[in-house]
């Protein structure tokens, strides 16, 4: 028997019957399947390389923030943040599949690759339960959507609900309150700062002599409580005292007995620090105690409270001349904030200070907030409900706020300050118009001889800017430039052809 190839297969001499040929002896199949094959294998190498590059871009931070608002960008404060810092920390995001914050879940992964000491998982409090009983406590309620930042070595940590990563502004025209931006980077910085710190700064308010309590107080504990401070309200004689401590005297107007006044002298010659805050009505002449404190620092408080001058309109708010707006003079305490432009202050009827001119070599007195020139003290006298200025009315201006450095017999350093007015720091509305939580905050910082915390990171536009002309601009231009380049490839092309 003899085989001779044929047109579709091989054909038998013998009996001219067509036989088929193997499907992969087949030109049609061996050509047709090696470029399957190839097609295969590129499609293979492409989807191998997209999760190579898209595991790296999530390992490194590599995957460019194109957003209008940058939301996943991180600052350089976060940079230099991560940089240093001290113990790992674990990050649990609160979400169900399919539900996730995506931005958020993006910056998480950035926060990861900059740094080798954070890591995070997503989880499910429905899968996870334990984390409602290892996270919550009275301060703290951990639920879904939220994240849970936590340190290990210091076994601190800190809740975001998603109510925290929304900035809020007063819109002063409409009169109300208005999303202002996204803060997720403020925030989960601001966190893990706080979960990686060796302690935390104790501010103890002193109760007894009737000061503000804890509710009337209630704006500005709750700033410190969010900003990382252990806030506590307590008598004097309940209180142990450590030099690291802050004391805070919120508007007295009773004395200290002669036991309490040798407590925090005793406080304050080991290096603790002073706030002190009044109002015009105090009645210092009857509270000899406090008062010798207060000029142990070069506090020597004026009666009568400051109204603004009526040339001068800058100075007061919404024509209310009792409405000081301060100027805010360099100190140790203000220059970052004047710096930054945080600069804008209110205070109420503020009590004015004498700024003294001779001290011991031991104490420096710096005036830090200060009234107008043209501002002049006003004597409140029997029903007269005019705020005029008298013919004796000395004139501005005044120093509205003080802070001090001593150097104690001891040779410690201790801190303190004066402020002559209680809504700058305890009026939830002051706080929303004005820089007052800045100015709060440095406060504390300088009191507790802590390095500046303030990160400085600016909350990211929640809505896409309006377009403008300007903003449309480049895009006629575009619409006109793609048509112009058509024409001109073509008349390339064209024009030595027209003779042809």
């Amino acid at each position: 028997m003899r085989w001779t190839p044929g047109a579709t297969g091989e054909v038998d001499a013998m009996t001219d019957k067509p036989r088929k040929t193997p499907l992969w002896r087949r030109p049609r199949f061996r050509y047709g399947s090696l470029s399957a094959l190839l097609l295969i294998v590129l499609l293979a190498l492409m989807v191998g390389f997209n999760l190579l590059f898209t595991h790296l871009e999530k390992e490194n931070g590599w995957r460019v923030d194109y957003s209008f608002n940058g939301l996943t960008t991180q600052s350089q404060a976060t940079l230099d943040v991560l940089e240093t810092l001290p113990y790992p920390v674990h990050i649990y995001a609160l979400f169900t599949q399919g539900n996730e914050d995506l931005p958020l879940m993006e910056l998480l992964d950035r926060y990861a690759a900059a740094s080798d000491l954070i890591t995070w998982e997503q989880t499910d409090v429905a899968l996870n339960p334990g984390l409602l009983t290892r996270f919550s406590d009275d301060t703290q309620t951990v639920a879904n959507d939220s994240l849970i930042v936590h340190c290990p070595t210091t076994d601190r940590w800190k809740v975001l609900s998603p109510a925290d990563f929304i900035g809020i502004s007063l819109n002063y025209e409409q009169g109300v309150y208005e999303i202002a931006g996204y803060t997720y980077e403020q925030e989960i910085t601001s966190a893990l700062t706080f979960v990686t710190k060796e302690s935390i700064p104790r501010v103890l308010f002193t109760q007894g002599h009737g000061e503000l309590d804890e509710e009337t107080a209630a704006p500005l504990t709750e700033l410190l409580t969010a900003n990382h401070y252990d806030v506590t309200f307590a008598r004097l004689s309940s209180m142990e005292l450590t030099p690291g401590d802050l004391l805070v005297f919120l508007a007295p107007v009773l004395d200290l007995s002669d036991a309490e006044l040798k407590q925090v002298q005793a406080f304050v010659s080991a290096g603790g620090s002073l706030l002190m805050v009044c109002d015009y009505s105090d009645p210092f002449e009857d509270m000899p105690n406090y008062l010798s404190l207060m000029r142990s620092y070069g506090f020597e408080p004026v009666k009568g409270m400051v109204i603004a001058g009526q040339e001068e309109p800058d100075t007061y708010f919404n024509n209310n001349r009792q409405q000081i707006i301060p100027t805010m003079l360099m100190g140790e305490v203000t220059q970052d904030l004047i710096t930054r432009g945080a600069d804008v202050l209110l205070m109420t009827a503020p009590r004015a200070f004498l700024v003294p001119q001779d001290t011991d070599g031991g104490l420096i007195v710096t005036p830090i907030l200060s009234s107008g020139n043209a501002s002049y003290l006003y004597q409140p006298s029997g029903a007269s409900l005019s705020l005029a200025r008298q013919e004796d009315s000395p004139a501005g201006p005044f120093a509205l706020a003080l802070e001090a450095r001593r150097i104690t017999s001891a040779g410690e350093l201790s801190r303190a300050m004066v402020v002559g007015s209680s809504p700058l720091m305890t009026s939830s509305q002051v706080h929303s118009m004005t820089d007052a939580h800045a100015f709060i905050l440095r406060s504390m910082e300088f009191l507790l001889g802590l390095a500046p915390t303030d990160l400085n990171i600016v909350a990211k536009p929640a809505f896409r800017p309006q377009l403008s002309v300007e903003s449309a601009v480049p895009g006629s231009l575009l619409l006109v430039f793609l048509p112009l380049t058509v024409l001109a490839a073509a008349l390339i092309v064209l024009l030595p052809r027209r003779h042809r």
